[in-house]
């Protein structure tokens, strides 16, 4: 995996996501419920190893923004 650019954790509230997993479908499916939660940045792929088992996928979290039930980020107040 490429490494860690200092923008991505400049702030508190912001996170990288390093996964591994045994298969695609369940790096996916922890992808989606952390998305769920706060805003992400989408996946396409996840990556493998050679010689390693499973397999890895890479996300950013911003955990300042959390989202309400419908997957949006709550109006700032007025």
């Amino acid at each position: 995996m490429e490494a860690i650019n200092e923008v991505h954790v400049s702030e508190p509230g912001l996170v990288v996501v390093d996964v591994a997993a045994a298969d695609d479908e369940t790096a996916f499916a922890f992808h989606t419920a952390l998305a769920a939660r706060w805003a992400a940045t989408s996946v396409e792929r996840t990556t493998r190893d050679a010689g390693q088992p499973g397999v890895r996928l890479r996300c950013y979290l911003d955990l300042r923004q959390p989202l309400d039930a419908s997957g949006q980020a709550p109006a700032a107040p007025r």
